[in-house]
C-alpha cells in the first residue's frame, strides 16, 4: 500500500512539474505569430495620416494671411465702414471690426506735406475673415456708412493740425466732392476729417481748416465767411453702392510746428 502512494505521489509531482515549469510546445501557427510580433516590435513605428480637415485646411491658410495694419501715434489710416458695417476698417488690434485691415495704406505723418491713406479688398487676410477662404473674392463690400481720415493721437501729437482732403479715388476712379472735409476731434485725441458722416449735422466747435476755424464766433455758432463750403458729408455716398474693392484718400498735413 505505501508503495503504490508513493508512486501516485510522485506520478503527481511530475505532471505539475511539466504542465507549470514547461514551455509549451509551439505550433506552425504559433511561430508565424511570434515571428510577426517580433518583426512589427523591431520596425519603426508608422506615421499616422489623417485627412485634411476643415480646421486643418483654416490653420493652413491663416499662415498665408497679411499682417493687419495697426495705426500707431502719428500714423494716418482711412476709417471706412460699408452699408452694413461688416466690411471695415477702425485702425486697431480687433481683427473682428478691422477685415479691412490687411493690406491697408498707412501713413506715418513726419511733418507737414502729402499723404495717402487707403484701404483694399485684395488680401488673403480680407477675404479669409469674410468667406473663410483666402481664395473667395465673393465678398464685395456695397455702401457706405462711414469714411474719414484719422490721425492717431494727433490732437496730442500734432497740436492744431488741419487735415485737407485733396481727393478721393474709389476702384481707381476719382470721385467728386460735394463740399470740403473740415478737420475736428470727437474725443480730444484723435484727429480726423469726416469725409463721410452722417451723424455730423453741423461742425463741431473745434471744427478748423488751412483758412482757420470753421467759426468765427463758435459760442453763438457763427460761421467764418468760408465755413459754409465746409460739411461732413463732402462726397455722394451712392457712388458706393454697386460694390468697391478699393478707396483711397490723397491729403495735405498742415499746421504742424517745425
Amino acid at each position: 500500500m505505501k508503495k503504490l502512494i508513493s508512486g501516485l505521489l510522485i506520478t503527481a509531482m511530475l505532471c505539475t512539474m511539466v504542465s507549470c515549469g514547461g514551455k509549451k510546445s509551439d505550433t506552425p501557427a504559433d511561430k508565424a505569430a511570434d515571428s510577426s510580433a517580433e518583426a512589427n516590435a523591431d520596425a519603426p513605428a508608422e506615421e499616422a495620416t489623417e485627412a485634411p480637415t476643415s480646421s486643418a485646411e483654416a490653420g493652413s491658410q491663416l499662415s498665408d494671411l497679411e499682417p493687419l495694419a495697426v495705426a500707431e501715434t502719428g500714423d494716418a489710416y482711412l476709417a471706412i465702414a460699408d452699408s452694413a458695417f461688416k466690411k471695415q476698417y477702425w485702425g486697431n488690434d480687433d481683427i473682428d471690426s478691422n477685415n479691412l485691415g490687411y493690406n491697408a495704406g498707412i501713413a506715418h505723418i513726419t511733418g507737414n506735406g502729402d499723404y495717402t491713406v487707403s484701404v483694399t479688398t485684395d488680401s488673403n487676410g480680407y477675404r479669409f475673415a469674410t468667406t473663410g477662404n483666402k481664395d473667395d473674392a465673393s465678398a464685395v463690400p456695397t455702401g457706405l456708412s462711414f469714411m474719414a481720415v484719422m490721425i492717431r493721437d494727433g490732437e496730442t501729437a500734432f497740436p492744431g493740425v488741419v487735415i485737407t482732403v485733396n481727393s478721393v479715388v474709389v476702384n481707381g476712379n476719382e470721385i467728386s466732392m460735394t463740399s470740403k472735409p473740415y478737420t475736428s476731434s470727437d474725443d480730444g485725441k484723435e484727429t480726423r476729417a469726416n469725409i463721410f458722416n452722417e451723424w455730423q449735422t453741423k461742425p463741431p466747435k473745434d471744427g478748423r481748416c488751412a483758412e482757420g476755424p470753421i467759426y468765427a464766433d463758435p459760442a453763438n455758432d457763427v460761421l467764418a465767411d468760408y465755413g459754409s463750403a465746409y460739411s461732413a458729408q463732402s462726397i455722394d455716398r451712392s457712388v458706393f453702392d454697386a460694390g468697391w474693392n478699393k478707396v483711397e484718400v490723397n491729403f495735405t498735413v498742415s499746421g504742424i510746428a517745425e
